[in-house]
C-alpha cells in the first residue's frame, strides 16, 4: 500500500509540473498585452513596466525564474493590481470559495446519498421515478442557468434570499445550491445503481438469515460497497464544483477565486491566470491523489492489490 501510495504521489507531482509549464505558455499566448491603456503609454513608460516585470527577458528566463519562485511558494506579484502578490489576492480569496464550494459539496453528497438510497429500496415505486428524473434534470441543466433561474425566482421575484453579492449566511445558500445539484444527481444515480446490485448478493442473504436487522444490513454492508463508486466519482464532481464556480462566483457576485480568474483572464493578467491555475490544479490532483488513497480504506482488496504493485 505504501508503494502504490507513494507511486500515485509521484504521478501527481509529474501531472502538476505538465500542466503549469503548458499553463506558462499558453497565456503568452492570449491577444493583448497586461497593460491597460497601452496605446495610450509613452514608450518610455512601457517600457519601464515591462523591465520590471521581467516581461522583455527571454520566454525561456522567464519561464525558469517562475519555476524557481514556484517550488519556494511564491507565485509572482500580479500585473493587474499593483503592490499585490498572487499569494495575497488567493489567500484573500479562498475563503468565499471554499465555503461555497465545501458547502455545496456536503450537501449534494448526504442528499444524494439518502435519495440514492431511498430509490434502491423503492424501486419500480413513484419514488425511484422522482429520483431518476432528478438525476436527469441535475445532469443535464448547467449550473450557471440553475444560477441564474435561483438568482431571478428565490431572489428577486419572490425575495426569499439574497440574488446576488457577499454578506452574511444567508448569500451562500443560493450559490451553494446551485452547484451542488450535479453531485445530488450523479451521486444518487450511481449509489442507486450499486445499492439495487449489492442488495442482491449472496452475502446479504446470509445477514438476512442470520437475522441482522435491515438498517444493520444496510449501514454495515450494502452501503459499505455501494460507497466505493461515489467515492469513484468525488474528484470529478469536485472538479465540476471548481471549474462552474468560475461562473456561479461572477452571477452571484461572490469574491472568490473563480471571480479572480476570469477578471484576470480579461486583462491578460499572466502571473494571476498562472496562480489560478496551479491553486485549481493542486485542489484537484490532491483530491483525486486522497481518492485513490480512500479506495484501500473501503475495500480491503485495494489495499492488497496495492500492495502487490
Amino acid at each position: 500500500m505504501l508503494r502504490y501510495t507513494l507511486k500515485r504521489f509521484g504521478l501527481m507531482l509529474l501531472t502538476l509540473f505538465i500542466i503549469v509549464t503548458v499553463t506558462f505558455f499558453l497565456v503568452r499566448m492570449l491577444p493583448g498585452t497586461p497593460l491597460a491603456n497601452e496605446e495610450k503609454l509613452p514608450a518610455e513608460i512601457r517600457e519601464q513596466i515591462l523591465e520590471q516585470y521581467g516581461l522583455k527577458e527571454p520566454l525561456s528566463i522567464q519561464y525558469v525564474k517562475f519555476m524557481g519562485n514556484l517550488v519556494q511558494g511564491d507565485l509572482g506579484m500580479s500585473l493587474s493590481q499593483n503592490g499585490r502578490s498572487v499569494n495575497e489576492l488567493l489567500s484573500d480569496r479562498i475563503g468565499p470559495s471554499a465555503f461555497i464550494g465545501f458547502q455545496g459539496i456536503i450537501f449534494g453528497l448526504v442528499v444524494g446519498l439518502l435519495l440514492g438510497i431511498i430509490a434502491a429500496l423503492r424501486r419500480g415505486t413513484w419514488i425511484d421515478n422522482v429520483a431518476s428524473a432528478t438525476a436527469v434534470f441535475g445532469v443535464s441543466i448547467p449550473n450557471f442557468v440553475l444560477a441564474g433561474l435561483l438568482s431571478y425566482w428565490i431572489g428577486v421575484k419572490f425575495e426569499l434570499l439574497p440574488p446576488a453579492l457577499w454578506g452574511g449566511y444567508e448569500y451562500t445558500i443560493l450559490p451553494s445550491l446551485a452547484l451542488s445539484v450535479y453531485v445530488i444527481a450523479q451521486v444518487s444515480r450511481y449509489i442507486r445503481t450499486e445499492m439495487v446490485e449489492v442488495l442482491e448478493q449472496d452475502y446479504i442473504r446470509t445477514a438476512k438469515a442470520k437475522g441482522l436487522s435491515w438498517s444493520k444490513i444496510i449501514t454495515g454492508h450494502a452501503l459499505r460497497n455501494a460507497m466505493i463508486p461515489a467515492v469513484t466519482i468525488l474528484g470529478p464532481l469536485t472538479v465540476n464544483i471548481l471549474t462552474g464556480s468560475l461562473v456561479v462566483e461572477n452571477i452571484f457576485g461572490i469574491p472568490g477565486i473563480g471571480n479572480l480568474f476570469v477578471d484576470s483572464i480579461m486583462v491578460n493578467d499572466y502571473t494571476t491566470v498562472l496562480g489560478t491555475t496551479i491553486f485549481y490544479s493542486v485542489l484537484f490532483l490532491s483530491v483525486t491523489f486522497i481518492v485513490d488513497v480512500l479506495y484501500g480504506v473501503i475495500d480491503p482488496r485495494i489495499r492488497v492489490s496495492g500492495a502487490k504493485e
